[in-house]
C-alpha cells in the first residue's frame, strides 16, 4: 500500500506524494501564548505527532516547522476586539513577554509529557515582524491591498479561488451575512494584513511600519514564516479544523497571491474534543472563551498518568470527534495499565532480543497508511500482545517497533519492572539456551541458581518470567 491522507481541499482520501522525493515539508499552527493550552488544543497536537512519527517510520525525512503566535491574533476573527496576548498580560498584571514566554515554556513541558516530538524549528511572530512586512508590501505591490482607518486590509474580492478550502459562498455572505463589520470593510471576508495602533493609548507590542506604527494581522505570519523555511509550496499545512474557514483560508489568500503557486498539497485538519454533558444531545466543544476547559496539570493533579491522555486520544480517528468524560478517561486507564502490566511482565523475559512479527507490522503499517487510523493501529497492537502463537522477545521486539508510532514508551515501561544485574540476566539467557537444546538438567540446575539469589523463574508460553522470591520458596 501507499500512504494515503484525508486532503481537506479535496474533500476525499488521496495518495500521498511529496515535492521532493521522499521529504516532507510540514507545517503546523502552534498555540497563541496567552493563557494555558487545553486538553482540547492538545488533541490536535497529539494527532500532529501521530502524523509527523508516522511519516518517520514510513520512511520519510520530515522537516517540521510550527509557529508560536505572541501578537496579532485578535479575540474576534472579524478583526475587532483585543489581542489576545495584551488581554492575558492585563489579566495576570506582567508585561506581555513574561506572559508569552511563560505559556510558551508550559506548552512545551505539556508537550514532552504527553511525549510529543517538538519541531524541528519553533518560530515565532514577533521575532519574523519583518517578513510579515514585506510579504504585505508584496500584496500591496500587488494590488490586494487596501487601507482603512484602523489598518491595511487585504480585499478578497480580487483573489479568484478565495474560500475553496472551506467551500465558502462568498455571494451569499455578502447578502446576508451576520459577520461584524469593521467600519469600511469592502466585503465580510476581507481581513486585517497590519493594525495601526489606537491613537489614544500605546500598546505593549508594536512596531514601526511603511503605513504607521502597529502590528501584523494574526493571518500573515504563517505565511511569512513558513515560506521563509520551507519554501513557497508545502507538502502537508495541518490545524484544528476552527481554522479551516478563516485562518487557513486567508494564509492560502496571502500566499498564492503572492507566489502564483499551490501553497500546500495537503491540508489536514483534527477535529474537536468536546465535553460530554448530561443530556444526549448537549455534547460542547472545549474552549478558552466560554471556560469550558481542562489543562493537562489538571488531569496530573486528578492522578492521570499524561500517557494515558494520549492513549485516550489514539482511540478515536483524528477526524471523529472525541466526547471527553472523566468515564472516557478511566476507561483509558485500565487500557494503558494493562499494557504497561504486559510490557513489564515481557521485559522480565531477559533473553536475546528476536525479529519483529512481520505480519503484525505490517498489519500495524497498513493502519497507518490508511489516514493514520489509530483505533486500528491499537487493535493490532493489542491482538499482538494477546497472540498465544507469538513469543514473549518477538511481542516485546514488534512493541519496541510500534513504540516510535505509538509514543507510550515502552521501553520506559520495562525500566519500572526489576533492575536486574548483568549476571542475573545472563543465567536466564542460559537457562533459556539450555531449554531449547533440551538439556533439562542444566536449565534445573541455574532455576536452582536463580533461587538461591532470590528470584522465581516461570515458564509460559510467551517466555520465561521472572520474580523476586518470597520468604516461603
Amino acid at each position: 500500500m501507499m500512504l494515503r491522507l484525508f486532503n481537506t481541499l479535496t474533500r476525499s482520501v488521496d495518495t500521498f506524494e511529496t515535492i521532493e522525493p521522499g521529504k516532507v515539508r510540514l507545517y503546523t499552527c502552534g498555540p497563541t501564548v496567552y493563557n494555558f493550552a487545553h486538553i482540547g488544543n492538545l488533541r490536535t497536537y497529539v494527532f500532529e505527532d501521530i502524523l509527523k512519527r508516522s511519516l518517520c517510520f514510513l520512511g520519510y525525512t520530515v522537516n517540521h516547522v510550527m509557529n508560536v503566535t505572541d501578537v496579532g491574533h485578535l479575540v474576534s476573527d472579524a478583526d475587532t476586539g483585543e489581542d489576545k496576548m495584551e488581554m492575558g498580560a492585563q489579566r495576570e498584571g506582567k508585561s506581555v513577554w513574561d506572559i508569552a514566554e511563560y505559556y510558551f515554556q508550559v506548552f512545551r513541558r505539556h508537550m514532552d509529557m504527553l511525549n510529543l516530538l517538538e519541531p524541528d524549528l519553533w518560530c515565532k511572530a514577533t521575532d519574523h515582524i519583518a517578513e510579515q512586512i514585506d510579504l504585505v508590501r508584496a500584496l500591496e505591490q500587488k494590488g490586494y491591498t487596501y487601507t482603512l482607518a484602523d489598518g491595511i486590509y487585504y480585499d478578497t474580492s480580487k483573489f479568484a479561488d478565495y474560500g475553496r478550502l472551506a467551500r465558502l459562498d462568498r455571494d451569499g455572505l455578502m447578502a446576508g451575512a451576520r459577520i461584524e463589520m469593521v467600519e469600511g470593510k469592502r466585503h465580510p471576508t476581507d481581513f486585517a494584513l497590519w493594525k495601526f495602533s489606537p491613537h489614544d493609548k500605546k500598546r505593549m507590542m508594536e512596531w514601526d511600519s511603511p503605513w504607521g506604527v502597529g502590528f501584523p494581522g494574526w493571518h500573515s505570519e504563517c505565511c511569512a514564516m513558513a515560506m521563509k523555511y520551507l519554501g513557497d509550496e508545502i507538502d502537508i499545512h495541518c490545524g484544528g479544523i476552527d481554522h479551516i474557514a478563516v485562518h487557513h483560508t486567508n494564509e492560502i489568500a496571502q500566499s498564492e497571491a503572492v507566489t502564483g503557486k499551490q501553497w500546500a498539497r495537503f491540508w489536514m485538519h483534527g477535529e474537536f474534543l468536546v465535553m460530554a454533558k448530561e443530556g444526549p444531545d448537549d455534547n460542547e466543544r472545549m474552549s478558552k472563551s466560554s471556560g469550558n476547559f481542562i489543562t493537562l496539570d489538571t488531569l496530573v493533579e486528578q492522578g492521570y498518568d499524561p500517557l494515558v491522555y494520549r492513549y485516550f486520544c489514539l482511540n478515536a480517528h483524528y477526524r471523529s470527534p472525541l466526547t471527553f468524560s472523566w468515564e472516557a478517561l478511566d476507561g483509558a486507564v485500565n487500557a494503558y495499565q494493562r499494557l504497561k502490566a504486559h510490557v513489564i511482565e515481557l521485559g522480565s523475559q531477559m533473553c536475546a532480543a528476536e525479529e519483529a512479527s512481520h505480519i503484525h507490522l505490517d498489519q500495524f503499517r497498513a493502519a497507518l497508511e490508511d489516514d493514520l487510523n489509530m483505533p486500528r493501529a491499537l487493535s493490532v497492537m493489542w491482538s499482538l500482545v494477546r497472540d498465544p502463537n507469538v513469543s514473549g522477545p518477538v511481542k516485546m521486539a514488534t512493541l519496541r517497533a510500534m513504540d516510535p508510532v505509538l509514543g507510550f514508551n515502552i521501553e520506559a515501561m520495562k525500566r519500572t519492572e526489576l533492575e536486574l544485574d548483568q549476571d542475573i540476566q545472563q543465567l536466564v539467557c542460559q537457562r533459556e539456551d539450555a531449554r531449547k537444546a533440551r538439556d533439562f538438567g542444566q536449565a534445573d540446575l541455574i532455576r536452582a541458581e536463580l533461587l538461591a539469589r532470590g528470584y522465581v523463574i516461570e515458564d509460559s508460553p510467551e517466555g520465561p518470567r521472572l520474580k523476586r522470591s518470597s520468604p516461603c520458596n
